[in-house]
């Protein structure tokens, strides 16, 4: 978890009320963090992942108000339009497409707030965006700036600029090795063609993000009080988050917060937006989920002091609380504000055995037959993309796909488990052959029935690599494994795009066709980049399950 240190006075300032050491050690834990320390001028504290809105004294000053009841209660901020606006080139489309920016006015800037704005940039970097893999954030003095801004991508040999700190100018590509932020941070650059920068009217650089701001452009001092602030990255609304933070928590420090309007060329965007988003309060639930009998009015009198507003049934989520997916979170916040210390224990009133779950009893058991076999097991991830699990495969499956994916490699839930045996033998070409492999891996498809809308299921995948794998071998495993789980099924000739016609069936069990079984259709071998021949099945695991469950 990150730490972040508070300065007493001003945290004290910001929450309205002066508390005592005591009062400090025994509260701040209750509100869902870790107390380190309190001393006389600083409060070191260990904020978990999903609240990267208190890395700053004034956002844990804001929740911390709340939840001792101080200023309960959703915080209003006002934006008003500054009329100025930031040009988003197409260049940066399949680099970092993606930006978020404001102004804020008004500021005073001395030590402390600049230690406490250097604090929470670098917090949120490293938390809320993965290292900057996911987002990058600029601060920048607007009195050095000429408006409009331009987020572009170009040749890194072509773009120089001075990086922050550093006595000379280097061209984008230089300060990956010359600059320690570049040498650090340049694994994220690495390989492209193009790197994403952001300039003035004037075409001067202001930053080459994610790595490094311009000395001269990029450098906030105590002269300060105007700033420009942009959040770029993979996802927009990820980067609006993280912006809300950031603006609100520069208003908190007496700054105010003004708009700025962002063309992307097809579509206009405005930021930051601090409208709350409103989410209609379930009550059965949360009162099911903690086993309380709250009213609506305690309910809602608790989720005040947790920073939230309520209109006409609806809770009013913070446009800075990045954490809030589903009811259960607002579950959370009410049994926090509740107080843990609260909850009466209760023994249950029945008595149960552990046991392990019979589903996977089946899968070892399935397991223990095929390395029998001498197959070798495997485990890779249940995140997988689109070219991945449809385009080499040569199928066109429907793919539950990740809202705020950290990458292209990892944006979709995998819908079967044949393609992760193909990159394991990709990555696995130096060494000998035959390589017989195969993985019981969890699979997912959408379902609009379920509340999460997404339905699991568990796969068995078997791939045999090598001169002479081919249908019979395959079957010759198949069948070996129906004999061990005494399973009569039956083989019939049915095309599929990833195998080659005629080397192809479809297995079918009691009617209900169960698994694909062939030889791997070549275009795939070669959109693997596997010499080798391949011979393989995948079996629906929690079908076959359900069968023989009736069996029983």
């Amino acid at each position: 978890m990150p730490s972040i240190t508070l300065n007493k006075k001003v945290f004290n300032g910001l929450v309205g009320r002066e508390l005592s050491d005591d009062e400090l050690r025994e509260r701040i834990p209750m509100i869902g963090t870790d107390l380190e320390s309190v001393g006389d001028e600083k409060i070191e504290v260990e904020v978990f992942p999903n609240r990267p809105d208190m890395l700053s004294e004034q956002g844990f000053a804001r929740a911390f108000s709340a939840f001792i009841g101080e200023k309960t209660g959703l915080r209003h901020y006002d934006v008003k339009p500054s009329g100025s606006k930031v040009i988003i080139d197409p260049s940066v489309k399949d680099v970092r497409p993606f930006t978020a920016c404001a102004i804020v006015k008004n500021l005073k800037f001395d030590d402390e707030k600049i230690r406490e704005i250097i604090q929470i940039q670098e917090k949120l970097h490293v938390t809320f965006g993965r290292n900057r893999k996911k987002l990058a954030i600029g601060i920048y003095p607007l009195e050095k700036i000429k408006l409009p801004i331009t987020y572009f991508a170009e040749d890194p040999n072509k773009v120089r600029f001075q990086p922050l700190e550093f006595p000379r100018e280097l061209t984008g590509l230089q300060i990956l090795s010359q600059h320690p932020t570049g040498r650090e941070y340049g694994h994220l650059l690495e390989g492209l063609d193009k790197f994403p920068f952001f300039s003035d009217a004037e075409k001067n650089i202001l930053s080459m993000p994610p790595i490094i701001n311009s000395h001269l452009t990029g450098k906030v001092s105590e002269e300060t009080t105007e700033v420009f602030i942009e959040c770029s990255g993979f996802d927009f609304n990820t980067c609006n988050t993280c912006l809300n933070i950031l603006v609100t928590s520069l208003s908190d420090m007496g700054g105010e917060i003004y708009s700025m309007e962002l063309d992307y060329g097809s579509e206009k965007k405005v930021t930051p937006d601090l409208d709350p988003r409103r989410v209609q309060l379930n009550v059965p639930f949360i009162n099911k989920w903690l086993g309380l009998q709250l009213s609506q009015e305690q309910m809602v009198d608790l989720l005040k002091h947790m920073g939230y507003g309520f209109d006409s049934g609806f809770v009013l989520v913070p446009a800075y609380r990045a954490d809030v997916l589903h009811m259960v979170d607002l579950a959370e916040d009410v049994a926090i504000a509740y107080g843990y210390e609260n909850f009466v224990p209760e023994i249950p009133i029945v008595s149960t055995i552990g046991e392990e779950s019979p589903l996977e009893v089946f899968k070892r058991r399935v397991s223990e037959v095929l390395v029998g076999l001498g197959l070798v097991e495997t485990y890779s991830y249940n995140l997988s993309n689109i070219d991945d699990q449809n385009t080499k495969m040569l199928v066109d499956l429907p793919l539950v796909k990740l809202e705020s994916a950290v990458n292209t490699d990892y944006n979709v839930l995998r819908a079967w488990v044949l393609p992760s045996l193909l990159s394991v033998l990709k990555l696995n070409k130096v060494h000998e052959y035959p390589q017989n492999i195969f993985e019981i891996g969890d699979c997912f498809k959408a379902d609009d029935s379920l509340e999460t809308g997404v339905k699991e299921f568990v796969r068995l995948s078997v791939a045999l690599c090598g001169a002479d794998s081919d249908y019979t071998r395959i079957k010759q495993v198949f069948q070996s494994l129906m004999d061990a789980l005494k399973v009569d099924c039956v083989f019939k000739p049915e095309d599929h795009p990833s195998f080659i016609p005629g080397r192809v069936a479809r297995v079918f069990i009691n009617d209900k066709g169960i698994a694909y079984i062939g030889e791997v259709s070549p275009d795939v071998l070669s959109n693997w980049d596997l010499q080798m021949p391949v011979a393989a099945f995948e079996l629906n695991i929690s079908d076959l399950f359900g069968i023989l469950s009736k069996r029983v």
